[in-house]
């Protein structure tokens, strides 16, 4: 079959005809039917050996929809046939932080003595969704999607989730008076907008450098867009009870400090490498917080693909064959993707291609490694 694999670290990734995966024990094989593209891939992309504890070469994706299309021996087969998107924080289930339904912040998946990431999941360690096929470790890394269109249900996984646990965590200050402010209104702050209005928040206004993403804000539900926070300082009525950043340069991150209200919360989820130093003598509102939170659990999962298949939440998302991952990577990195990237495999049969056409590209990528 035909994955997308990083093979080196600090270069682009490549596509390769690689073998379609056997499921064992609790394993349930999924034929993937689309896969987002994250700007986290490219973090991974960049760094040095010794930032992550993942093996290579690795199939990247880690927002998956797809299809179960086969059962190890001891998996519960019930899943056979289900339309599913998987949630990517592959956790112990076991830590006190699973046991309190915050798999996203698991213990198990701390950084390694040495400093280095622990594999996390599904194209963060463990090959990803980038590919015709591929194996999740039990169905409980699973969430039904029903009719819901692959390309929609695929950035539910990391954008969808992230995006609402981000909102959640600070349900008890979204209310009819509250001002929200969205930094990025990209492939996760597009999804929060949606998600604000859906808690309730009085006043949305978004934050966008790029003048083709405000109109985008706008008919999402902001009630304003602007180009940078400063213009948006006379419409919040003495600062925003909560702002969402989800740039996170140093820039972003500062300027939001300063447009909190009393009380007021900063939620940095952005990881563009900005840093805030925050204390109680440096002159931020009276009364602030600070949060930087990492994913979202497998009920936030659930919750937004709930959204999605009640047409309350809206996927901005462009489909591009999976050939054309690496030219796609390109543009991601460029800034010139509006939403969401997704990628769309060529279908398999239970252990081949279906189609002539895939096989002839799987041929020709064999011919290019080698194999």
């Amino acid at each position: 079959m035909l994955a997308v694999q990083l093979t080196e670290w600090g270069c682009e990734p490549q596509l390769r005809a690689v073998a379609v995966p056997e499921p064992r024990g609790a394993e349930l094989l999924l034929q993937v039917t689309a896969a987002g593209l994250c700007r986290s891939d490219l973090h991974v992309m960049d760094a040095a050996e010794s930032s992550f504890d993942y093996p290579l070469p690795l199939t990247l994706g880690h927002e998956v929809a797809g299809t179960v299309i086969d059962a190890g021996p001891d998996a519960d087969r019930s899943w056979l046939g289900e339309a599913v998107v998987v949630h990517g924080i592959w956790s112990c289930g076991h830590c006190r932080n699973c046991a309190r339904g915050r798999e996203n912040y698991c213990m198990t998946l701390r950084p390694r003595a040495d400093g280095r990431l622990a594999p996390i999941g599904n194209g963060l360690g463990h090959h990803g969704g980038l590919a015709q096929a591929m194996v999740v470790p039990s169905a409980r890394y699973l969430v039904r999607t029903g009719d819901l269109a692959p390309a929609v249900a695929a950035p539910l996984a990391d954008a969808g989730a992230t995006a609402y646990h981000a909102v959640r965590q600070h349900a008890d200050v979204i209310d009819e008076s509250a001002i929200c402010v969205v930094i990025g209104v990209g492939g996760l702050g597009h999804l929060a907008i949606q998600i604000l209005r859906h808690f309730g928040a009085g006043r949305i206004l978004a934050v966008d450098n790029r003048p083709e993403t405000r109109p985008v804000a706008l008919q999402l539900g902001s009630d304003a867009a602007f180009a940078d926070l400063t213009a948006a300082i006379p419409a919040l009525d003495g600062g925003a009870d909560l702002i969402l950043d989800f740039v996170g340069t140093s820039d972003t991150m500062e300027s939001a400090a300063r447009a909190l209200a009393p009380g007021g919360r900063l939620v940095v989820v952005g990881s563009a490498g900005g840093g805030l130093a925050v204390g109680k003598h440096i002159g931020l509102a009276s009364g602030w917080q600070v949060n930087a939170p990492f994913w979202g659990a497998r009920s936030d999962l659930e919750a937004v693909v709930a959204l999605a298949i009640n047409e309350k939440l809206h996927v901005e998302a462009t489909t591009y064959p999976l050939t054309d991952a690496v030219a796609i990577y390109r543009r991601l990195r460029a800034g010139t993707v509006t939403g969401r990237a997704v990628l769309v495999p060529p279908l398999l049969t239970s252990h081949g291609p279906q189609h002539a056409e895939a096989s002839r590209q799987i041929s020709n990528v064999a011919r290019e490694v080698g194999r």
